[in-house]
């Protein structure tokens, strides 16, 4: 009886196995890289890099070591391409959404761009603002900033020529504006209340009314 139990039982685990292999066989490359890719970009969410590890990665991808390896070179080579991707896809929802419109508007979709981010690729934004060991291609969070504060720049630059003001503050102005929103969407990222719309309009509002014209109960004049 305990023999055929153990016959049983090595036989399930055969055809388990079996599984496991015809499946990484049916992946191609690119799918095999893929899902390395988001198997790390969770992972590094979730402990960090000095955290995570190859084994776990391959583990979790149900794979060998040398697999990764064959892709990315090591546990560096992954997370760069990790934070690169993540920085490049942020990069172009902020600068997509600065759209033509009232400047006031232009503030709201930029403030609306960044939480949305937060929101739906909260893991991204995670690895984002950590202390990165390791350099990528496109820099680090505070370069990504000065990126979108250069965009927000010359909106700004056009507004103050237009209404008189000096556009060689423009530079100073952006920064501001664009460091107010990222350490605010990092405070949001765990906190997660007020709702996305309400933190926005409240951003909107002190850079745009500031502090002596703060409005009761400002709301987003943007249409979705």
């Amino acid at each position: 009886m305990a023999a055929r139990r153990r016959a049983r039982g090595a036989a399930d685990s055969n055809r388990r196995t079996g599984k496991r292999r015809a499946s990484r066989v049916r992946m191609t490359g690119e799918e095999r890289r893929q899902q390395l890719l988001d198997i790390a970009r969770a992972l590094f969410a979730e402990k960090g890099f000095d955290g995570a590890s190859i084994e776990e990665i391959a583990h979790r991808a149900d794979v060998s070591k040398p697999v990764v390896y064959e892709h990315f070179g090591g546990k560096e080579g992954i997370y760069a391409v990790v934070v690169d991707r993540e920085m490049r896809n942020l990069l172009d929802l902020i600068v997509s959404a600065l759209s033509a419109g009232h400047p006031r508007e232009l503030l709201e979709q930029a403030a609306c761009a960044l939480l949305d981010y937060i929101d739906t690729s909260t893991d991204g934004f995670r690895i984002l603002v950590r202390d990165s060991p390791v350099a990528s291609t496109t820099g680090t969070f505070s370069s990504l900033l000065n990126d979108i504060a250069s965009q927000v720049e010359h909106i700004f630059g056009l507004q103050f020529s237009a209404k008189g003001y000096d556009p060689k503050l423009a530079p100073l102005y952006s920064q501001a504006l664009v460091g107010m929103v990222a350490l605010t969407g990092q405070w949001w990222l765990e906190v997660r209340k007020p709702k996305r719309d309400e933190v926005a309009a409240h951003l909107v509002n002190l850079a745009w009314n500031g502090l002596s014209h703060l409005e009761h109960k400002p709301e987003i004049h943007i249409r979705k």
